[in-house]
């Protein structure tokens, strides 16, 4: 039976992910920072003993590490690993401290390079796949997402270099724009969408989790062998 883990899964697009793979049939490792999310995440997903959650920080080695030797302790492999744990900041750049520039390139982009630096030897092994959640920030940016577009962009770069160093390893990105999480969070608030909210899209609606899932479904499968 396959593992995933997915980093940021305590909710929203990483908690959208770990359902899908576990509806597949597959095992999974939700990593997430916040230990209240642990209760519901497993709740929500009912998935057994088939899904473990590691509460950890994933700018820190020695986390990664336990996450990674945990998956492999408990399933014996690792087939998948989704970087999707992400912060913003988006205050003017003046604003902006140093400190808190690293925190968003640390957490987005310097957890990617942990997770493949642990879990590398693993999924080679199994021949599996890497997939990172950049954005649509990464290409096009608005005013004041310095430290977000910087760390989206980030991945996109680390994402080819690894495919090549990592081989036969595949390593692919996501890039998302608008993916409203209501469905996926725990608690009743619900974003209010308006018909010019939907027109900004070409295909005339906003993301949903569920879509950047089945792109990391298919990109972890055997039909993607190629890419």
């Amino acid at each position: 039976m396959k593992t995933m883990i997915v980093t940021g899964a305590g909710r929203g697009i990483g908690l959208c992910i770990a359902s899908a793979w576990l509806g597949a049939g597959g095992n999974v490792v939700l990593v997430d920072s916040d230990a209240a999310l642990e209760r519901p995440a497993l709740q929500r997903l009912n998935g057994g003993a088939r899904a473990r959650f590691v509460t950890g920080d994933v700018t820190r080695e020695t986390m990664v590490q336990t996450a990674t030797a945990q998956a492999l302790e408990h399933f014996g492999r690792i087939d998948a690993v989704v970087h999707n744990a992400a912060v913003s900041d988006n205050r003017p750049l003046q604003s902006l401290s140093y400190q808190d520039w690293h925190r968003v390139l640390d957490t987005n982009l310097s957890a990617a390079f942990l997770c493949a630096k642990h879990a590398a030897a693993a999924l080679q092994e199994s021949r599996g796949a890497m997939v990172f959640i950049a954005s649509s920030r990464a290409i096009m940016s608005e005013a004041n997402t310095e430290a977000y577009s910087a760390s989206k962009a980030g991945l996109v770069g680390l994402t080819h270099a690894l495919a090549m160093s990592l081989a036969p390893v595949r390593v692919n990105c996501v890039s998302p724009g608008w993916i409203v999480t209501d469905g996926w969070q725990h608690g009743d608030s619900r974003t209010e969408l308006t018909a010019e909210d939907h027109a900004q899209h070409p295909v005339g609606r906003v993301g949903e989790p569920e879509d950047v899932a089945a792109m990391v479904m298919h990109l972890c499968s055997p039909q993607a062998g190629l890419i």
